[in-house]
Parts: structure tokens; C-alpha cells; sequence
């Protein structure tokens, strides 16, 4: 029997909404007070990496029946070793996430699980770390059977958070509320390396040196709950064991197979992978190799854990961008509550969209809010360049000819003076990019600085470290159009509406309001009292389209 997680009880502290006895932790997710009292200062990136690295060996994951008895599964369990933590989830049934404290009770457990009996199938006899549990004997429901408390794996939908919304007492209770809602959970992230590390055993077969290592929102504190797992093939600690093999009077070397290029290896070792997950992955389905991209990769639903996967080799840059984002999402609480509030608001209104297009990508959007924290007086964030000046030498990577070199200890980074609250921030950045010269000018987070454009893409965003691409330059001139118009009219929004009268009547307000669509809802057409009312609003949006709108055009250009 199991019982379904609805949603993460807060209690509302002064100035902060938190997790009841808890604060986030350097995943993204909730940090139980025992760890933060230990933990005394904020962990490096790599710190965080490779503790749940290690963590994902010793952890199994296992199919329970409908009808489970959690005591007895434990106790079984723990006749192979001590057991670290444990939750349930749902994906296709029930499944528990077993965490062991020595890597060896897996091996342990793994020597009494028996193959599955070939009745209507023949299997595939790759002995890997998902199992199922049954009971030999099934008995009736008994006494001492509880509900099985499921971790939740999805976040709630957005006409749920509406109505949780109503309930905060200010924006900034409203964001910190959707934060808790939308981030990963501690489990989510577990389970999220687990699935890299499952398919590190494959990897292992040809490569036992290798690592699988998650990147992307997975790692850098800015997941969503049900967004991809992005990972990549690591070859780097084999490389560094080649460096310190000890010099002699004579060398000895791997006889190894030579190819053309680093790419046609990619290629060929992307491949193979593919194919062995496909033929004998457990729960690994609906293979794709995509090989001829400019970033060679595999996608894969993984059926055990519920995840769509995109597998490529080494992807160094993107492993520096993914650290980047940990550090500003580390260093001040408001960014992730402020990331997070703005994509669930661009996702509402169309302005950015899962399937690849025209429109504004999660990460570009990201990379504003940076921008605008960046400009802050005084600034929330520091500018990349500012982070590259605290560097030691540890922390010195040049990359395909490109300066990724940034500090990685954030104790060395002082704390922002500037004490907005997301009230003021969540507006401000409405008016910044409403209001923005996106005709003339660029993004460059590097230096914090608007700069001339070098060519002509309706929005440019410099990428941090590969200096001469625009990370945005898929995104066209309507959409351009489409987002300047969306935040001018949110802007007028948070700045006109009447909070007091819109609670007193139980209206959406403040964040609420911004996450309806639109002239969509009869709910979401303001009470102005004062200024223009909703017809000369839709007028004004429409004026704001296109060749119609001269003020617009002076924004973002023709």
C-alpha cells in the first residue's frame, strides 16, 4: 500500500520561505540540519560531484510489489549491510532507491539475486543493480502493514501552485513557494545519478577507467522536477593517470586503435555504448543515436527511473557552464527563487517551450537573469571576469583554446551588499528587458556589460567562455517581439494591480496573476481603477506587434 506525497509542507520564517527543519543544500534540494551543522562552509562543485558519484555505487534500485511491507523489505535488505537512507517512488509501479553504506553489500546482494525464469522471453544475462522483489508466499493485507510514504518525482501542476500562491503573504513568499515546489528533491537527485551510474557499468565493459557524470540542470541548482538527464562519458581520470605514470629510463604504452579524429572517435564510441544499452539495458528504450550533430549523442528513455537521457563523451565546456551556474546559484538564495519564478512564467505564456524552435531557450533565459543580477548597484552576482581574478592555479582550464578558467572555492567570493527583495528584482527585470536597446545592444556576462552586437541576430547573449557564439542566436524576431511585449505588460501588472483589494476578493495577485495567460482568464482582467483599462491594454499589446509598434521596433529592431 502506498501513499502519494501531495506536495513539501514550508512554514513561513522572516524574510524566507524554508523547508520545515531544514535548509536547501549545495544540490539544489533540502539539507537536513545535522549535514548543515557539519557542513560549516558551502561545498566546491567537484566536492558535491564526486561525493554522489560515490554514492550512486553503493546504491541499488529495486521493483516492489503494489502491496509492500517496507519492515520486512528493509530487514532483508539489511542482512547485506547497513543501510545509508532509503525513499519509494511510483514510475510504472512501486520502487525503492536502497542506498547501502559499503559498496560491497551490493556485490553481496548481488549474489544471491537469481536470473528470471526464460517462460514467455528469453533474457539477457547482464547482471546489473535493478531488481525486483516479490514475496515467495503472498499473504493477505496484515496489521502491521503502513502506507508507504512515495517520494514525489513531478512537480505540481501550475493551477495548483496558483492556488498554493494565494496563501503567501507577499511576491517574495510567492517565489520562494514555487521554488520549493519546482526544484529538485534530494531523491529526485539520487536518482538522477543513479541513472548515470547504471549505465557507467555498460561503459565499463569497454572502458574501466571511465566515469558517467551528470551536467547540465541536473548539477547546476537550477533543475526542474521531470526535466532530461544530461550526461556525459568522462575519459578525463584516465588521462590523469597516464600523466603521472613516473618517468623512467623507457616508457611503456597501450597498444590503442587510431582514428583520424577526436570527433570520429566520439563518434564510434557513442555508438557502441548506444548499442549496448539498446540490446542488453535493462529499461533502457527508445534508442537514438544522433551522431552527425555538432555534439555527437545518444537520447534514451530510462524506464527504471523515469528519465529521458542524452548521452555524449567529454563535454568540457558545457561541464564549466554547468559549475558556473552552481556557484551563482550557491551564493545567494534570491537567484534560484528568481530563475525558476521567470521560467514558469515564460513556459505560461509561450515564451519558451520544451520541443527546439525560434523561441527563447530555458538556459538563455537564464543567462538574463544573470545579466540582470550582474547589473544590480550593487551587483547580486559577480561578472565571470571578476570570478576568473580569484582563480589559483587549481582552477586554470584552457579548453579547445578557450579561457574557462573561474575560482571553484566560494569562500573567497565575498557576499553581495544589495538587500532588494524579489519583489523589487522580479519587477525591475520586467522593466530592464522591457525597456532593453536589444536592436543595438548584446549580453556579456563575462564583463556584466551591455556591448555592441557583432552581427545581426535579433537577440545576441555572448556564450561565457566560446566567445564567438551567441547562445541565442536560434531565437527570431517575433519571439524577440513576443517576450518584450509579455514583460512590459507583467511589469504594468505588478506595478498597477491593487493586492489588498485582489486578496480581500481571493483573485490571483502579484506572482498568481503573472501565471495565467493573458486575456485567456476573466480572472486575470485587472480591477484598474486608474490608468488604461484591459481594451487599451490589448490595444497596446497589438500596437506593440511587429511593423505597428515604433517603440518596440526602437528596442529590438526591424
Amino acid at each position: 500500500m502506498a501513499l502519494r506525497a501531495g506536495g513539501r509542507a514550508l512554514r513561513l520564517l522572516p524574510g524566507r520561505l524554508r523547508a520545515p527543519a531544514a535548509r536547501l543544500g549545495s544540490g539544489g534540494a533540502a539539507e537536513a540540519p545535522e549535514d548543515a551543522e557539519v557542513n560549516t562552509r558551502k561545498k566546491t562543485f567537484t566536492e558535491v560531484q564526486t561525493e554522489r558519484l560515490e554514492q550512486a555505487e553503493r546504491t541499488v534500485l529495486i521493483k516492489c510489489q503494489s502491496r509492500l511491507n517496507e519492515k520486512k523489505l528493509l530487514q532483508y535488505l539489511s542482512s547485506h549491510g547497513k543501510i545509508n537512507s532509503h525513499f519509494f517512488f511510483e514510475n510504472r509501479g512501486i520502487h525503492a532507491l536502497i542506498e547501502f553504506s559499503e559498496k560491497s553489500s551490493v556485490a553481496s546482494l548481488q549474489d544471491v539475486v537469481r536470473i528470471p525464469k526464460a517462460v514467455e522471453h528469453h533474457v539477457i544475462p547482464f547482471k546489473s543493480r535493478l531488481f525486483t522483489f516479490t514475496l515467495k508466499n503472498p499473504v493477505a493485507k496484515t496489521a502491521e502493514e503502513t502506507p508507504v510514504h512515495l517520494s514525489p518525482q513531478a512537480h505540481i501542476p501550475v493551477n495548483e501552485l496558483i492556488q498554493k500562491l494565494h496563501q503567501a503573504d507577499s511576491i517574495s513568499s510567492q517565489m520562494y513557494i514555487l521554488l520549493n515546489e519546482y526544484q529538485l528533491t534530494e531523491e529526485n537527485i539520487k536518482l538522477r545519478f543513479l541513472a548515470c551510474s547504471l549505465v557507467q557499468d555498460f561503459a565499463r565493459a569497454y572502458f574501466p577507467d571511465s566515469t558517467v557524470k551528470p551536467f547540465g540542470s541536473s548539477v547546476n541548482t537550477f533543475g526542474k522536477l521531470g526535466c532530461d538527464v544530461d550526461m556525459f562519458l568522462d575519459f578525463h581520470d584516465t588521462q590523469e593517470h597516464a600523466a603521472k605514470m613516473k618517468k623512467g629510463p623507457f616508457e611503456m604504452e597501450y597498444q590503442m586503435k587510431r582514428l583520424a579524429s577526436e570527433r570520429l572517435a566520439t563518434q564510434k564510441i557513442l555508438s557502441v555504448i548506444g548499442d549496448c544499452l539498446d540490446n542488453f539495458g535493462p529499461g533502457c528504450v527508445s534508442i537514438q543515436k544522433i551522431l552527425n550533430a555538432r555534439c555527437p549523442l545518444v537520447k534514451f528513455a530510462h524506464q527504471p527511473t523515469g528519465f529521458q537521457c542524452d548521452l555524449s563523451v567529454s563535454n568540457s565546456i558545457a561541464i564549466r557552464s554547468s559549475e558556473l551556474l552552481y556557484i551563482y546559484g550557491t551564493l545567494d538564495p534570491r537567484v534560484r527563487a528568481l530563475v525558476f519564478s521567470l521560467r514558469c512564467w515564460a513556459r505560461v505564456h509561450g515564451l519558451t517551450n520544451s520541443i527546439p524552435g525560434t523561441w527563447i531557450t530555458n538556459f538563455s533565459l537564464t543567462m538574463m537573469v544573470m545579466f540582470f543580477l550582474q547589473k544590480r548597484s550593487p551587483p547580486i552576482i559577480p561578472t565571470l571576469d571578476q570570478l576568473k581574478e580569484l582563480a589559483d592555479e587549481k582552477d586554470k582550464h584552457i579548453i579547445g583554446g578557450y579561457d574557462c578558467s573561474f575560482v571553484s572555492d566560494l569562500s573567497k567570493i565575498n557576499p553581495t551588499k544589495n538587500t532588494e527583495t524579489l519583489d523589487e528584482l522580479l519587477c525591475d527585470f520586467f522593466e530592464y528587458f522591457g525597456n532593453f536597446d536589444f536592436r543595438k545592444n548584446s549580453l556579456n556576462l563575462r564583463r556584466g556589460k551591455e556591448v555592441n552586437k557583432p552581427e545581426s541576430s535579433p537577440l545576441y547573449i555572448w556564450n561565457p567562455f566560446e566567445q564567438d557564439l551567441n547562445i541565442s542566436k536560434n531565437v527570431n524576431q517575433p519571439q524577440l517581439e513576443k517576450f518584450v511585449a509579455m514583460a512590459r505588460e507583467s511589469a504594468w501588472i505588478l506595478q498597477k494591480e491593487d493586492r489588498t483589494q485582489r486578496m480581500i476578493n481571493k483573485e490571483p495577485w502579484g506572482l498568481a496573476a503573472l501565471l495565467i495567460p493573458f486575456g485567456k482568464s476573466n480572472t486575470n482582467k485587472m480591477r484598474r481603477t486608474k490608468g488604461m483599462g484591459s481594451e487599451t491594454i490589448r490595444s497596446l499589446l497589438d500596437s506593440l506587434k511587429l511593423s505597428n509598434a515604433s517603440n518596440l521596433q526602437k528596442a529590438v529592431g526591424k
